[in-house]
């Protein structure tokens, strides 16, 4: 893992949201402390500090946001996660209501192209289009034969999506209330809410290509459709169905605009700072050991840092077992490794004639025979191509650097290839090392000047991260953007709440619940609910009045990619 010193020799970046960490700014007590600024960790912090607490956020980033944030070099700024963002045009949507609520109001939302999204698949192309009718129409003019599998297939949607109310809300339910809410669920969900994707859609029709198609979006979770669970599927493709949104001042806003609530009760987020372990008293969390070997006291911990660097890295060994780890860790597994590419080209997204839609570039509609092909030789065509143009989807960053736009390529890849130079510093892994970045940026680089030729020769800057990047930055140790597999086995795992068997120790974030931005920020709401020492159906009431919810709100995660 990467040191404190080691990040000091970054190159500069003018995107650096929080304060940087030094043991003697803190003004302690805090009511609690939470490792890791991801969207799931900032929205637990803001949620409790709209509550009063006082509440210190722990990053050991150079900037705060986990995914979320961005990061400007040579003129240009890019975003590392938030490439498109659904539920965001109406401010109904438990989603915007959440950003609305964790940000005062401040966060601003553009909309993308009515064709939000364009799949490239063997020869032909598909789009999709924002709204149900418009969904559904276009989806028949390609396959007109199955119009009613096409229906049928948007109302198991609309089924699962309302089923995660119930099994979302189970998961902060303290015993024996969940237990009972389990068993009940298991009369009200569809029989097809936890299968896999593919069984799920060849029961609606025996057209590989329209399977193809509908599972277009299979990397906004990182599994394939024979893998993942429908649950994700559903939750993905009901989430975008009325289009992708992108926000206002770039992804570096939102942590921007969260941070000033986390301050309002007098907390605070600071980056450059390393955790190194959680403080315990027997079997309850006290507060945490930085890497500079300062003690942080606190009556809660919460973790933002993962699923597996938690229990692996922050944990005890001993507690991580009582807390059931061992038997849990044989249950799921790291998502998929990315490569991604950042590039920089002079010339606005008019002049050039970047779209403001996504592309999706596929070998054929066999997902998952090309990326079974791609695993057994890397050398092979990419199993998926995804190309974003940020610069295009931000209606300011033509005011914040003119005459320039920026694109962003993400292509799978696996940690065995990178494995080798695990323990290299990041900058400093030799000529070996770049050769091969280069070759696969160059392979990235053909399948953009395939469907956008105007642009060869055009590119002013271009950098290329590989798994080694994101363990560096972001500690996910083989390079994974999306924690923990969505597969039907992750979701059957009860351990995956917030309360934990360690008192006064809970965790949030995408793992919780599920990937994406949405998933990650339900996530920290049901941490904030489940960590009143009064009970959760005060703050929970209190929660979801304040966010304009009313009642009891649909907890349903909505990933983005």
């Amino acid at each position: 893992m990467a040191s404190t010193k080691d990040q000091k020799k970054l190159p500069p970046s003018t995107l650096r949201i929080g304060k940087r960490y030094r043991f003697n700014r803190l003004q302690g007590p805090y009511d609690a402390v939470v490792i890791g600024s991801g969207i799931g960790g900032l929205t637990t912090a803001a949620c409790l500090s709209k509550l009063g607490k006082k509440v210190l956020v722990l990053e050991q980033h150079y900037t705060a946001g986990g995914f979320t944030h961005s990061y400007a070099r040579n003129g240009y700024e890019w975003d590392v996660g938030v490439h498109y963002i659904g539920d965001m045009g109406s401010t109904k949507t438990l989603g915007r209501r959440l950003f609305d609520y964790i940000t005062d109001g401040q966060l601003e939302w553009a909309a993308m192209d009515d064709n939000y999204d364009r799949f490239y698949i063997g020869d032909r192309e598909f789009d999709l289009f924002a709204g149900k009718d418009a969904f559904l129409e276009k989806m028949t003019q390609y396959f007109p034969e199955e119009r009613a599998a096409l229906k049928k297939y948007m109302e198991m949607l609309d089924k699962v999506a309302n089923g995660m109310q119930l099994y979302t809300i189970n998961k902060i339910l303290p015993w024996p209330a969940n237990i009972a809410l389990k068993q009940a669920s298991k009369l009200l969900l569809p029989s097809y809410f936890n299968k896999t994707t593919y069984e799920v859609l060849s029961s609606l029709t025996e057209n590989e290509e329209l399977i193809g198609v509908l599972t277009g979006q299979w990397g906004d979770c990182g599994l394939t459709p024979k893998k993942s669970s429908f649950l994700i599927h559903a939750l993905i493709a009901k989430h975008y169905i009325y289009g992708g949104y992108y926000p206002v001042g770039g992804a570096s806003r939102i942590a921007e605009t969260i941070i000033p609530v986390i301050q309002q009760s007098g907390g605070e987020v600071f980056t450059y700072a390393d955790v190194e372990q959680v403080l315990f008293q027997g079997k309850h969390a006290v507060g945490v050991q930085m890497a500079d070997g300062n003690r942080i006291d606190a009556p809660l911990v919460i973790s933002n840092a993962g699923l597996l660097n938690t229990y692996e890295k922050l944990v005890p060994e001993k507690l991580a077992k009582f807390a059931g780890y061992k038997k849990l860790r044989g249950k799921v597994k790291p998502s998929m490794s990315h490569l991604g590419m950042y590039i920089g080209l002079k010339g606005s997204s008019e002049e050039l004639g970047l779209p403001k839609t996504n592309f999706w570039i596929y070998p054929s509609a066999d997902h998952d025979g090309n990326v079974n092909k791609f695993l057994q030789d890397t050398d092979s065509t990419f199993p998926v191509v995804y190309i974003s143009f940020p610069s295009s989807k931000d209606p300011s960053y033509a005011k914040r650097y003119p005459g320039t736009s920026t694109i962003e390529i993400v292509a799978p890849t696996t940690w065995e290839q990178f494995a080798p130079w695990k323990d290299t510093i990041w900058g400093k892994r030799g000529q070996e090392y770049e050769e091969l970045k280069e070759a696969l940026t160059e392979r990235m680089l053909e399948h953009l000047y395939e469907k956008l030729p105007q642009l060869r020769g055009k590119i002013d800057y271009y950098e290329t991260s590989t798994p080694l990047s994101t363990d560096f930055f972001c500690r996910y140790q083989q390079g994974e953007i999306y924690g923990l597999d969505h597969s039907p086995e992750r979701f059957k795992q009860d351990a995956l709440r917030p309360v934990t068997p360690l008192k006064g120790f809970y965790l949030t974030g995408q793992d919780v619940l599920s990937c994406g931005v949405v998933g990650a920020m339900i996530s920290g709401l049901m941490t904030a609910i489940a960590t009143d020492r009064i009970g959760s159906a005060p703050l929970f009431k209190l929660l979801a009045n304040a966010a304009g919810l009313g009642g009891s709100p649909k907890l349903q995660p909505q990933p983005a990619k």
